[in-house]
C-alpha cells in the first residue's frame, strides 16, 4: 500500500484562483519590482521549405527575441550559440512548436497554415506556443502583457470551432490568470486510491472539425475542485533545456548530496536520474515532449500511441497521430526545439528598453550585485545551485559548457503551503524539483500552480508550518518460489516509510524575514535580474 497524510494541505489547495497582482510598495517595505519588459524585437520564422523552396507556412511564426548577456547566455527566444548545423534545424522546429493542432489536420482558416492533426479527444491547449510564450516562444505561461496575448489563451481555445468547454472552470481558468492543467489527488471513483494524473479540461465534442457523433467521456473537474481534490500546475519554461539534459547523472547526484535534504528523482525503467517537470519526473526532452503532446493536446505519438481519454466516434486516422508532420514527427520537432533553445540572459532588473522599444540587457547594478551576496548568505544557493558544466557533446554549444540555471534539479520537501498531493516517481506529496531561477526576471506567474504574480509572496510561500507533517509509506508481503533452487520458497516483507515536517526552506525564509528592508529589496532586484 501507499499512503500519505498531511495537516492543512486541503485548505491550501482550495484557495487557488487567479494570482494576486503585484501590489504598490508601501514606504518602509520591500517589493517585487515586477517583470522586465519583453520589448518589441520581433522576428518571423516561416519554418521549413518544400522541394520548390516555398515555405510550408503561409503565415510565419512570430517570435519575440530577448538580447544576449555578457555571460554567454543567448537570451530567451534565441538558438543556442555554437549550435553548428543544429541551428538550421532549430529555426525549422520553431514552426511546429508554434503551429496549431486541430482534430482533422485541416488548414487553419485564420492563418492559412497547415495544422498538426490529432487534437483531442480531450486537451488543455492547441499548441506548444500557447502555453510556452512568455517572454518568447518556449517560455512559460503567457498573460496580459505578453506580446500577442490579451488574456489567458485557454478561454479562447475552450470555445474554438463552436465548442463549449468553460462550464464551471471559471474558478481557476481566468482571463488574467495563467494557463493551468488539473491533476486529481485521489481517484475520482475511489477516494482511497491515489491518482496524481492530468485530467484534461476540454473536449473536442461539439467542435466543427470533430467527427459527427463524437462523444467524449470527460472528468467532472468542477465537482472534484469543489471537493478539494484538484491541484494545478502551470507550464515550465523550456529555455536552455539541452544544457540541463547534458549534465551527467553523477554531477547531479554529487551536488544533491551536498545540498539541504536533497534527493534526486529516478526513472522507473533504468534507474537513471530524471530532471524535467515540476517533480523532475521525466528523463529526457523526447519523453517530455511525448508526454506533453498526449497529456496537454491529446496527440498520440511514437511514445504514447494510445488515446488517454476514452470516447466514441473520434478516430480521425491511424495512431500515432503526429507521424505526418513536416520536418520530422511532431514530438521530435518539439524535443529538438527545446534541446537547442538558448539560455535566458541575466540583465539588471532596471535594464528597460531602448528608443525603439527593444529590451535592453545591462550588467547587474549595485542593488542586484548585493542581492546575489544576500542570496548566497541566506543559503538559497544550497538548493538553487548556481552553476553546472555539461558533458562532451557533438553539438559544440552543448559541450563542456558551464551554465547558470540556479537549480540543483533535486527534490525537496516544501511542506503544507506548497504541497500538491501528487506522487511521481520518488517525489512525494510535498516534494518538488528546485525550480530553475534563470528567466525569473520576466516570469508573470510563480510557483507550480501560478497562485501569485508577486515574487516576494512566492518567496514567503516557501515556508510551511513545522507542525504539518507528511508520512509516505509503502509495504508489501509476498512469497516467491525459485524453481532452479529445488523449488525453495522465500518470503519478503519490504517496507519503506518517510516522515517530513514543515519545509526544507523554513530556516532560509526565517532569515529572509529578518533581513533589512534594503537587503530584502536587493535580493528581489537580483532575482528579477535572472
Amino acid at each position: 500500500m501507499l499512503a500519505w497524510s498531511a495537516v492543512g494541505v486541503v485548505a491550501t489547495l482550495a484557495l487557488i484562483s487567479a494570482p494576486a497582482a503585484v501590489a504598490a510598495c508601501p514606504t518602509g517595505t520591500s517589493c517585487d519590482p515586477g517583470p522586465r519588459p519583453v520589448g518589441s524585437q520581433f522576428a518571423s520564422f516561416p519554418g521549413p521549405v518544400n522541394a520548390d523552396g516555398v515555405a510550408l507556412l503561409s503565415t510565419p511564426i512570430v517570435n519575440t527575441r530577448q538580447p544576449p548577456d555578457a555571460n554567454g547566455n543567448e537570451g530567451a527566444g534565441q538558438v543556442i550559440r555554437q549550435a553548428g548545423t543544429a541551428a538550421a534545424f532549430w529555426f525549422k522546429t520553431i514552426a511546429p512548436f508554434g503551429q496549431l493542432a486541430s482534430v482533422d489536420g485541416a488548414t487553419d482558416p485564420a492563418t492559412g497554415n497547415p495544422t498538426i492533426r490529432g487534437l483531442g479527444p480531450a486537451f488543455n491547449g492547441n499548441s506548444c506556443f500557447m502555453c510556452h510564450s512568455q517572454p518568447a516562444i518556449g517560455g512559460s505561461s503567457p498573460g496580459v502583457g505578453t506580446p500577442g496575448f490579451t488574456a489567458n489563451p485557454q478561454i479562447a481555445v475552450a470555445q474554438a470551432f463552436g465548442a463549449s468547454n468553460l462550464e464551471n472552470y471559471s474558478a481557476f481558468i481566468t482571463p488574467n490568470g495563467p494557463v493551468r492543467e488539473a491533476r486529481f489527488i485521489l481517484s475520482e471513483q475511489n477516494r482511497h486510491t491515489l491518482d496524481g494524473g492530468v485530467h484534461p479540461l476540454f473536449a473536442i465534442q461539439g467542435r466543427t472539425d470533430a467527427p459527427a457523433g463524437c462523444l467524449v467521456s470527460q472528468p467532472d473537474v468542477a465537482t472534484q475542485f469543489a471537493n478539494n481534490n484538484v491541484s494545478f500546475r502551470i507550464p515550465t519554461p523550456t529555455f536552455g533545456l539541452g544544457l540541463i539534459e547534458n549534465v551527467a547523472d553523477a554531477d547531479l547526484i554529487n551536488n544533491a548530496a551536498q545540498g539541504h535534504n536533497a534527493t534526486v528523482n529516478r526513472s522507473g525503467n533504468d534507474g537513471t536520474v530524471t530532471r524535467f517537470g515540476w517533480k523532475a519526473q521525466n528523463k529526457s526532452l523526447y519523453l517530455f515532449a511525448g508526454e506533453a503532446a498526449t497529456v496537454e493536446m491529446g496527440i498520440t505519438n511514437e511514445i504514447f500511441p494510445n488515446e488517454k481519454v476514452p470516447g466514441t466516434n473520434f478516430q480521425t486516422g491511424k495512431a500515432p497521430a503526429d507521424v505526418d508532420t513536416f520536418v520530422s514527427s511532431a514530438i521530435e520537432n518539439f524535443a529538438a526545439f527545446m534541446r537547442f533553445n538558448g539560455a535566458p540572459s541575466q540583465c539588471d532588473f532596471a535594464s528597460g528598453v531602448d528608443a525603439s522599444g527593444n529590451a535592453l540587457c545591462n550588467p547587474l547594478g549595485a542593488s542586484a550585485q548585493n542581492g546575489l551576496n544576500v542570496f548566497n548568505k541566506l543559503g538559497c544557493n544550497s538548493c538553487h545551485t548556481q552553476s553546472f558544466t555539461t558533458q562532451p557533446s557533438n553539438v559544440e554549444g552543448l559541450s563542456n559548457r558551464t551554465f547558470q540555471p540556479f537549480s540543483d534539479f533535486a527534490l525537496h520537501h516544501m511542506g503544507a503551503t506548497l504541497a500538491d498531493g501528487v506522487t511521481q516517481g520518488l517525489a512525494g506529496p510535498d516534494q518538488f524539483r528546485t525550480a530553475p531561477l534563470w528567466g525569473l526576471g520576466q516570469r508573470l506567474f510563480f510557483l507550480h500552480d501560478g497562485r501569485t504574480s508577486d515574487l516576494k509572496q512566492a518567496i514567503l510561500d516557501h515556508a510551511s508550518s513545522p507542525g504539518a507533517c507528511y508520512t509516505a509509506a509503502s509495504s508489501q508481503i509476498f512469497a516467491v518460489t525459485f524453481p532452479f533452487n529445488n523449488n525453495a520458497t522465500a518470503h519478503f516483507t519490504p517496507v519503506l516509510a518517510t516522515l517530513s515536517c514543515g519545509s526544507d526552506a523554513n530556516d532560509v525564509i526565517a532569515q529572509f524575514k529578518r533581513l533589512s528592508v534594503s537587503d530584502q529589496q536587493d535580493l528581489l532586484d537580483f532575482l528579477r535580474s535572472l
